[in-house]
């Protein structure tokens, strides 16, 4: 398994299809979470304080996730389901036939960090 050391070598790697979601996505969470740390955490690209995680994504090979907290998504699961797209208890997949909205990107970063008291 590689082991990613930024951001852009993840979504280098990442398929080629979903790279502008991911660039998108990244630059999305940059804008809502601008005092936030950009990080490799399990594997994974995300954006927090510290240790703490407020939005993690990823890339798989047929959909895309955006990974927020548990009481994000409960709090959103109207707007989640409104966009189309489906949810699990910590995370949104959407793909290039159906991208996540930068709105709800920002609600749900908004909603985590929150969350997270931060």
């Amino acid at each position: 398994m590689t082991k990613f050391t930024n951001h852009d070598a993840y979504i280098a790697a990442a398929p080629e299809s979903f790279q502008p979601l991911l660039v998108q996505l990244r630059a999305q969470l940059a804008k809502v979470l601008p005092d936030a740390e950009e990080f490799i955490m399990y594997d994974m690209p995300g954006f927090g304080f510290g240790k703490t995680i407020i939005a993690g994504y990823a890339a798989f090979s047929k959909q895309c996730g955006l990974y927020v907290s548990k009481g994000a998504i409960a709090a959103l699961a109207d707007d989640i389901a409104a966009a189309g797209l489906k949810a699990t208890k910590t995370g949104v997949t959407f793909s290039t036939k159906k991208p996540i909205p930068d709105e709800l990107v920002e609600k749900l970063a908004l909603a985590s960090r929150k969350e997270a008291g931060l």
